[in-house]
């Protein structure tokens, strides 16, 4: 299952097995905590522990991998699903292990052309498997974090990471209500790799948001950031301030906090 031209996938299509990548960043996670103090605050998630943030990442991986097998066509009633969550937090890094098994075999019994129903904007069981990435990806980089490590994030999975953000980002407002004040009379931010080799538009407008299909370049937007593609996930997802020294930006700043205030999920 990898990006391809299909509605939904956003512009950039970079060769992202996602499957595959779960699977990675799953491992990675598991080596991050498998020693760890589950009791340690996670910064990035205020109010969770490591132990919180394996049992969530866990969890939403073995409820991804339900809701695929029943080939869902419209929104689930529930979200309770057999976690089977061992009795001892130092059994949580194995549990997680078993989740990224589940999820795999999961993958590899269902066609990502399966049409089913998503939150996001490709309604097909491929939006599944690269959600779970990022939602994976994402954990372990809050578990790296907490733990006093820098998140290592291949180029390749950050751009279509902050890609499928911005695809999904304006059907998000069911459990991340602040995107609903992102609206403006047509407002426009850029979001561009340092060497500039991707460049996002996102136009805001009276009426709420999205995606340009538009290629921006240095003077599109009314408001810019630059940073490594790594970065830029990690920035989009709110767990680096846009005022961190590892972005430039430049035009209208009180555009940019608007954003940042309200985006981040």
């Amino acid at each position: 299952m990898t990006t391809s031209d299909h509605p939904g996938l956003g512009r950039f299509h970079a060769p992202v097995n996602h499957p595959t990548a779960v699977a990675a960043e799953t491992a990675r996670f598991v080596a991050a905590v498998k020693h760890a103090d589950l009791a340690t605050p996670v910064p990035t998630c205020p109010g969770w522990t490591l132990a919180d943030l394996v049992k969530h990442t866990g969890s939403v991986q073995r409820w991804f991998s339900a809701l695929l097998r029943a080939r869902i066509q419209e929104p689930p009633r529930t979200r309770e699903v057999d976690l089977r969550l061992p009795d001892q937090e130092d059994g949580y890094a194995d549990w997680l292990d078993e989740s990224a098994t589940i999820a795999a075999d999961t993958f590899a019994a269902t066609d990502p052309d399966l049409p089913m129903w998503a939150w996001g904007a490709d309604q097909h069981a491929r939006f599944w498997a690269r959600r779970m990435l990022f939602e994976t990806l994402l954990h372990r980089a809050d578990a790296e974090l907490a733990l006093g490590l820098e998140p290592a994030i291949d180029r390749a999975v950050a751009v279509d990471g902050i890609d499928e953000f911005l695809v999904n980002l304006p059907l998000a407002t069911s459990f991340a209500p602040k995107v609903a004040n992102l609206c403006g009379a047509d407002k426009t931010i850029g979001f561009h790799t340092i060497d500039g080799a991707e460049a996002w538009l996102v136009r805001l407008r009276p009426d709420g948001f999205g995606l340009d299909t538009t290629r921006p370049t240095a003077d599109t937007a009314d408001a810019t950031v630059r940073g490594t593609a790594a970065d830029l996930l990690l920035l989009v997802y709110g767990r680096l301030p846009h005022a961190s020294e590892a972005f430039t930006h430049e035009g209208d700043e009180q555009l940019l906090a608007h954003w940042f205030a309200n985006s981040a999920f």
